[in-house]
């Protein structure tokens, strides 16, 4: 029997109410959707309880998870690639514990998460997240995952996404932008730490740089650069001349130099917001969608195999992106389920079933009996 027909079958067998809530089982523990793997549950039992009645062995749970993933496999893949053909990305990655089977401990493997948001300026790119299951946290990783990507990348300071910029497979490919928060919040840890007088100011300048972004989100991208450029810019440009004046006279071993050391070395990556309305300032759009991985981390003790963490990849993308458009998860999922294992839904009509082309043809479909 062919993988396919394998998953079909799964489906077709178990159609009932219970077996398509088997999702939310999994992926609901402690009522936190879309979060956590079925291995390395912190609960020990071996078995899961299905809309309170039959109860399912975790194996066939895992069977069906597999199952559901093999068969979306190619939607997942055409959302990342979707994503992928705008012009502006965020990213983000965070550590993910897989079994490492013989060793008798975990190996830490990393969830990258692309995201999309246009709604910010009304522009093209829909909301969206894809989690990538990669087997580490280096330059190789990313440069696979971005190779058809051209456009701003927008990036906390971690190195490997640094390394870019000079990588000659990305050369004119990639341009960054890094993330004014993490700025931040080095100054917020300063001044907890210390009650550093500077590092209050630094954070009531960036508040300044806030108050203006709040109010023209919702704005099209040439109102918000030409606000950016007459109130903006000059905001950055007192906050730089007062980080270095302030520099010279502060211990090479002091927590403030490095928070200023920091925001000067990303000074050109952190102020392209300014110069491009269809930017934001900040990467709160991946972190926002990395969040329930996060959540999931705590909920369980590791992924069971690499197998099982690109399952958890797949399905949480599709589950947090019907999410990130308004819509129910789980009437999105068994919709998309149902037109794949009976064949409604055609390989070369998967563009219809990315969530926010889903959620248009709903609304088209309302609109035509009212």
């Amino acid at each position: 029997m062919s993988p396919l027909t394998a998953a079909k079958a799964t489906f077709a067998l178990n159609a009932g109410e219970c077996v398509r809530r088997l999702f939310f089982v999994i992926f609901a523990p402690d009522s936190q959707q879309e979060s956590s793997p079925l291995s390395g549950r912190k609960s020990t039992q071996a078995t899961v309880r299905i809309c309170g009645a039959s109860s399912v062995d975790r194996q066939t749970l895992a069977r069906w998870m597999g199952s559901a993933a093999w068969l979306v496999r190619g939607l997942y893949d055409l959302q990342l690639k979707t994503m992928h053909g705008f012009e502006r990305l965020f990213c983000d990655e965070t550590p993910m514990p897989v079994l490492d089977p013989g060793r008798g401990r975990t190996r830490i493997c990393q969830f990258w998460a692309h995201a999309t948001d246009d709604r910010a300026w009304k522009g093209p790119a829909p909301p969206a997240v894809a989690y990538v299951f990669a087997g580490g946290r280096g330059k190789k990783e990313i440069v696979a995952q971005l190779a058809g990507f051209e456009g701003v990348l927008q990036v906390d300071g971690y190195a490997a996404y640094a390394s870019l910029a000079g990588d000659a497979m990305m050369s004119g490919q990639i341009q960054l932008a890094y993330c004014l928060v993490h700025a931040r919040r080095n100054f917020v840890r300063v001044h907890k730490t210390t009650n550093s007088p500077f590092a209050a100011e630094v954070i009531e300048r960036i508040a300044a740089v806030y108050a203006i972004e709040e109010r023209i989100r919702g704005l099209d991208a040439g109102e918000r650069r030409a606000t950016r450029q007459a109130e903006t810019k000059p905001l950055m440009e007192a906050l730089r001349a007062r980080l270095i004046a302030v520099k010279d006279g502060i211990s090479r071993r002091s927590t403030l130099i490095k928070a200023i050391d920091y925001m000067l070395e990303r000074w050109q990556g952190l102020t392209t917001f300014l110069d491009d309305g269809r930017l934001e300032p900040d990467t709160n759009t991946v972190e926002r969608s990395i969040r329930p991985i996060a959540i999931g981390k705590k909920n369980s003790l590791f992924s069971g195999d690499e197998g099982g963490g690109e399952t958890w990849a797949i399905l949480a993308s599709l589950l947090n992106t019907a999410k990130l458009n308004g819509l129910d998860p789980e009437a999105y999922l068994v919709d998309v389920l149902d037109r794949m294992v009976s064949g409604a839904t055609k390989t070369n009509q998967l563009h219809e079933l990315l969530a926010w082309n889903w959620k248009a043809a709903r609304e088209a479909e309302k609109r035509a009996v009212a």
